[in-house]
């Protein structure tokens, strides 16, 4: 294989994958218009196994381009923006009408202007964090939502994800940062705690891998919003007059 084959060959690999995303993505909106929403769920987890592989492979194979990174959005637009936004509709709220679907394009539009954002700025932000929740968590959120209730039966679960819709339409959309994970070392010192904590969620997955999943996605989804809200409450504490008077009584001002 001469080299100009071989490059060829190694570019089309991570398309392949996205291919894989999207594939997922419209295999779970035909399984939804059937009702099958379990395999609908599935297919939005894989379609985010998927996403994460098409960009390892290509950072790997040092194949980025320009063609795959408008391809992986278009592919992330269908798979965890139309997808669980026909799922959510089709399986709770088709009654609520014009309120029902009116929700459910809500959270596919944040989705196409988080990812438009995205490819926007991505290049001037840290790898350690996201602004705004990223499309695929808030996908999978709804779909773990799913196939917990499929497991547990709690009520009320049409007003839940009417609700959830535009909660997680809005933080797609909102300067909330996240943890992206991109920067984790294993040789942090920490590392043995994070070994445990791998462990306590496999065994979490053994257990009840539908509530997990569910429970998993919902503490990532919560801490973005309470670290915010924790560090603006630090700020607020330094600016306030008891702060003030404590600082000035350690550098001895008047």
């Amino acid at each position: 294989m001469t080299p100009r084959k071989s490059r060829h060959y190694i570019l089309v690999l991570p398309s392949i994958f996205t291919t894989g995303n999207l594939f997922c993505g419209f295999f779970a909106i035909i399984n939804s218009f059937s009702h099958h929403f379990e395999k609908a769920s599935f297919a939005i987890f894989f379609a985010g196994l998927f996403d994460v592989l098409d960009g390892r492979v290509a950072r790997m194979t040092q194949t980025q381009s320009k063609f795959g990174v408008e391809y992986d959005s278009i592919a992330d637009v269908v798979s965890f923006g139309l997808a669980p936004a026909v799922l959510t509709y089709v399986w709770v709220l088709e009654p609520y009408g014009r309120l029902g679907w009116a929700g459910s394009f809500f959270f596919a539009a944040c989705g196409a202007l988080r990812l438009a954002r995205f490819n926007t700025i991505s290049s001037e932000l840290p790898k350690s964090y996201f602004v705004g929740l990223p499309i695929p968590a808030a996908a999978n959120m709804v779909a773990a939502t799913f196939l917990a209730y499929d497991e547990l039966q709690f009520p009320y679960v049409d007003y839940v994800m009417l609700a959830a819709m535009f909660l997680l339409g809005s933080l797609m959309v909102s300067t909330v940062r996240f943890r992206s994970f991109k920067d984790f070392d294993l040789r942090h010192p920490r590392s043995f705690f994070y070994l445990v904590m791998v462990v306590l969620v496999f065994v979490a997955f053994a257990w009840k891998y539908e509530v997990a999943w569910a429970v998993l996605i919902g503490l990532y989804i919560a801490w973005g919003p309470l670290r915010e809200g924790l560090s603006w409450l630090r700020r607020l504490n330094s600016k306030s007059p008891a702060g003030e008077t404590t600082n000035r009584e350690k550098t001895g001002g008047s």
